[in-house]
C-alpha cells in the first residue's frame, strides 16, 4: 500500500537508531478491545463447598455478564486508516479503539480477520495518516538489525532493538500457518500488533508471541529474549486477501502429512532426510482424485524443492484454488510427476500436519488385539477398517515415547498390510533388528511411525 522506505540517515551504532524510530513511531497504534464474558457466581459461600456441590451441581449460580478487555498494538498500513494487528488482539471483540500517536482515540471497524496466521485487518477513519511501508520479510537474514516497535505492558510508544535471530521458525503450536522471524529485540504482553522494522524502517514482522519461561510459546509472561513476528509478506498476503474477499481463501491438496525423519527416509529408501511425507488422503479430495496414495513422499511443487512437511503446508497456503500443481513425489523407490487441481479449502479444516514422534525402540512392550465390530464401534471406525488394536503399551518402552497410544489401529507393518494379530507377529518378527514402520490409524487419521530397535 505504500513505497519501499529509504535509509534514513545516521544509523550506526554511534549516532544510535533514532532516525529510524522518529519514522515509524507514529505509524504504530495502540489497539485496545472489550468484550463480554458469561460467569457464574454463587448465591452464598455455602453453595460453594464441595459436598453441596456433588449432589446439586451448580444449580445455585448465577450467571453474570462481565466485561473483558485487553490491550495490543497495530500498524498502520494506508493513509485513509486500514491496519493491521493480530487476530488474538480483537478476537470476540464488540468494541475495539484505536489511539494514536497524537493521542487521538477513533473507533474501529473490524474489517476481517485469519485465525490460521493471527491476522486481522482494522479501519478507523482518518485520512492522511502516517504509513509504514512494506519490506520484504524473504531477504531478512540472520544477524540483520530489527527493532521492535509497540506498547507493551501498555506503554505507548516502545521501542527496542535487537537482531533477526532465525528465519522460518515453525512447528511452535501457536499458529495453523507458522514461518516466524525469530528476535531478541524485547517483546512483552502488549507488543502484540506491532511492528518488527529493519534499519530502513520497513515493515518485515508482525510481532506476535513471546517464548514465555515455562517453555511455551505465547503473549504471556516477560521477555526471555525470544519473540516471534509474523513476516511482513505473509501478513500482506492475508491482508490482501481480506481486503479482497473479507476472509482467506485458500487452496486445498487434501492431505495429512508428516517431517520425513532420517529413519523414514532410510526405511522408504530416500537419500535425504527431506519432502513431506503423505501419512493420509482425505476421501474425495484433490490429491484422492489425483491419485496420490499413502506413503508417497512429496519432493517438489511448480519446480520447487519441499524441504519439509511444513513447507508444503505454507505453499498450499497461499495458492490460489483451482490451479494446477505439479507435484513430483518418490513412491516404491520411484520418482513421479503428478497433476493435482487444488480445491478450495473447507473452512472447517487446515491442510494438516501430523507431526511424527522419531521412535528409538522395537515393539516390546506393546500388547495388541484383533478388530471386532463393538472395538471399531468404540473407536468410530468404519466397520471394514483392518489392522490390529493397541490394548497396553508400556510406559518405559520406547514405543509409547515415540507416540504409540492405546487405542490406536496398527495397519500396515513395513508397509505390508496386517490384518490381524498373527499377521502383525509375523510382520514384526520379519523386521528382525531392523527400524520398523507402522501405519497407525488414530481416530479416523493415519501416519506413519518408524519404530526402531536399540
Amino acid at each position: 500500500m505504500a513505497a519501499q522506505g529509504t535509509m534514513p540517515p545516521n544509523v550506526s551504532f554511534q549516532s544510535g537508531f533514532s532516525s529510524v524510530a522518529k519514522m515509524v513511531l507514529p505509524a504504530v497504534v495502540n489497539v485496545s478491545s472489550s468484550k463480554m464474558v458469561r460467569t457464574s457466581q454463587k448465591m452464598s459461600p455455602f453453595f460453594s463447598n464441595p459436598l453441596f456441590q456433588q449432589f446439586f451441581g451448580n444449580q445455585f449460580s448465577v450467571p453474570q455478564e462481565q466485561r473483558e478487555h485487553s490491550l495490543g498494538s497495530g500498524v498502520i498500513v494506508s493513509p485513509d486508516g486500514y491496519i493491521v494487528t493480530n487476530n488474538h488482539v480483537i478476537n470476540g471483540a464488540s468494541d475495539v479503539k484505536v489511539m494514536l500517536g497524537d493521542k487521538r482515540e477513533f473507533k474501529a471497524k473490524i474489517i476481517g480477520a485469519d485465525a490460521k496466521t493471527d491476522i486481522a485487518v482494522l479501519k478507523i477513519e482518518a485520512q492522511q495518516l502516517p504509513v509504514l511501508a512494506f519490506g520484504d520479510s524473504s531477504k531478512m537474514e540472520t544477524g540483520d538489525f530489527v527493532l521492535a516497535i509497540g506498547n507493551p505492558f501498555g506503554l505507548n510508544g516502545t521501542v527496542t532493538m535487537g537482531i533477526v535471530s532465525a528465519t522460518g521458525r515453525g512447528g511452535l503450536g501457536i499458529e495453523d500457518y507458522e514461518d516466524f522471524i525469530q528476535t531478541d529485540a524485547a517483546i512483552n504482553p502488549g507488543n502484540s500488533g506491532g511492528a518488527l522494522v529493519d534499519v530502513r524502517g520497513d515493515l518485515i514482522g508482525i510481532n506476535t508471541a513471546i517464548l514465555a519461561g515455562g517453555g511455551g510459546a505465547g503473549g504471556e509472561g516477560g521477555n526471555e529474549g525470544i519473540g516471534f513476528a509474523i513476516p511482513s509478506n505473509m501478513a500482506r498476503y492475508v491482508m490482501d486477501q481480506i481486503l479482497k474477499n473479507g476472509k482467506v481463501i485458500r487452496a486445498w491438496l487434501g492431505v495429512v502429512i508428516q517431517p520425513v525423519t532420517p529413519e523414514i527416509a532410510k526405511v522408504f529408501g530416500l537419500s535425504e532426510a527431506k519432502g513431506a511425507l503423505v501419512g493420509d488422503v482425505e476421501p474425495n479430495s484433490p490429491a484422492g482424485r489425483a491419485g496420490i496414495e499413502k506413503g508417497d513422499i512429496i519432493l517438489d511443487l511448480d519446480g520447487q524443492p519441499i524441504e519439509s512437511s511444513r513447507d508444503l503446508q505454507l505453499k498450499v497456503g497461499t495458492m490460489k484454488p483451482d490451479t494446477v500443481a505439479r507435484l513430483m513425489i518418490f513412491r516404491n523407490g520411484v520418482k513421479r510427476e503428478i497433476n493435482v487441481t487444488l480445491g478450495v479449502m473447507p473452512s472447517s479444516k487446515a491442510e494438516s500436519s501430523s507431526e511424527s514422534s522419531q521412535a528409538q525402540s522395537a515393539l516390546q512392550g506393546v500388547s495388541v488385539d484383533n478388530l471386532n465390530p463393538d472395538i471399531l464401534q468404540q473407536l468410530g471406525l468404519p466397520a471394514n477398517t483392518l489392522g490390529v488394536v493397541v490394548t497396553n503399551v508400556s510406559q518405559s518402552s520406547a514405543a509409547a515415547e515415540a507416540g504409540l497410544q492405546r487405542g490406536d489401529v496398527i495397519q500396515q507393518v513395513n508397509r505390508k498390510p496386517v490384518a490381524n494379530v498373527r499377521e502383525f507377529e509375523t510382520a514384526v518378527r520379519a523386521a528382525g533388528d531392523q527400524p520398523v514402520l507402522l501405519l497407525v490409524n488414530r481416530q479416523g487419521t493415519t501416519s506413519y511411525v518408524v519404530v526402531r530397535p536399540y
